[in-house]
């Protein structure tokens, strides 16, 4: 029966809103988004690249997740700030299994990243007299070759089985890029597998790195709470709470995403969804993590002191 449908090779991305008034307002608002985040993410990893007291686990991780927010948003706002300049965005079914495996990649690499950072805090603060042990270089190095390995793992699993569906529909994906739910939504085929198989990736993977987060910051607290000055326990929870900041957001917009069935879920709910995880948190990470960074600041104006002085 499927040979009686003409196969789709191209898509039409929605986008997020299809008034017209709408289109520039925030053509320009989100522009300016990803200027920031890239100008943000890629500030952040160079100014630890070059600044040598922030060559610790704390900063390498945050060098780690600063790269992950570029890449992932530079996966998706190309085609997402076209859509508001051009009619039809249009998008090859090539392209669009590439968009999704490599925002699966970084979505699920960030993911885990910040379960890492989060275990980072809890040692420094709970063990510091065994902070550089346990924290060693290598040690830092495998874990972050872990999280790396575990969305390729999973963006691979995925889109294989996404590869396998036939395409055959109108073709509009309702969405501003390839995402999985939209992607089923246009299949012809029994989409059954990957239904659970997308359901099970996003529950291990915001389920774990959260269940991380949340047992690590409260023995955090914990620790914290025991510090007897004042000033110890106020400079404990600056550092973190920027951290809890960021991944309230992230995994609290991805939940509503990903851990409910396709039957139930709204896709218009879902791109505003969306936004939260793909595009505003890849923007805040940077700031968040600067403003309220201390050390980070000072590098800030030694590398600017540095140039004027050039």
């Amino acid at each position: 029966a499927e040979g009686n449908f003409s196969v789709v090779t191209e898509f039409i991305l929605t986008g997020l809103t299809e008034k017209p008034a709408l289109q520039l307002p925030l053509l320009f608002l989100f522009l300016g988004i990803y200027v920031v985040t890239v100008i943000g993410n890629l500030g952040m990893v160079m100014l630890i690249l070059f600044s040598p007291h922030l060559h610790t686990p704390m900063y390498f991780f945050l060098s780690n997740l600063s790269f992950v927010d570029l890449c992932q948003s530079s996966v998706i706002m190309p085609k997402m700030l076209e859509k508001f300049v051009m009619v039809k965005s249009v998008i090859s079914y090539a392209e669009c299994m590439a968009q999704f495996y490599l925002f699966d990649v970084f979505a699920v690499s960030e993911c885990h990243m910040l379960a890492v950072m989060a275990y980072d805090r809890y040692v420094a603060i709970c063990n510091p007299l065994l902070y550089n042990v346990t924290m060693s270089y290598k040690v830092c190095s495998w874990m972050v070759v872990g999280v790396y390995s575990v969305g390729l793992i999973c963006a691979t699993g995925e889109t294989v089985c996404l590869l396998r569906l036939l395409f055959c529909k109108a073709g509009d994906i309702n969405h501003y890029f390839c995402d999985l739910l939209p992607l089923l939504e246009q299949s012809c085929s029994n989409t059954f597998i990957n239904e659970i198989l997308g359901l099970s990736f996003s529950s291990f993977n915001i389920t774990v790195p959260a269940l991380t987060i949340l047992s690590s910051y409260i023995f955090i607290i914990a620790s914290i709470l025991r510090i007897p000055s004042t000033e110890g326990r106020s400079k404990a929870f600056s550092t973190c709470s920027s951290h809890i900041l960021a991944v309230a957001v992230f995994f609290g917009s991805l939940a509503f995403m990903y851990l409910q069935p396709s039957s139930v879920s709204s896709m218009d709910q879902g791109k505003v969804s969306s936004v939260f995880y793909t595009i505003v948190v890849p923007m805040l990470n940077p700031l968040i993590y600067s403003l309220r960074n201390k050390d980070v600041k000072v590098a800030f104006y030694k590398v600017v002191g540095r140039r004027e002085f050039m």
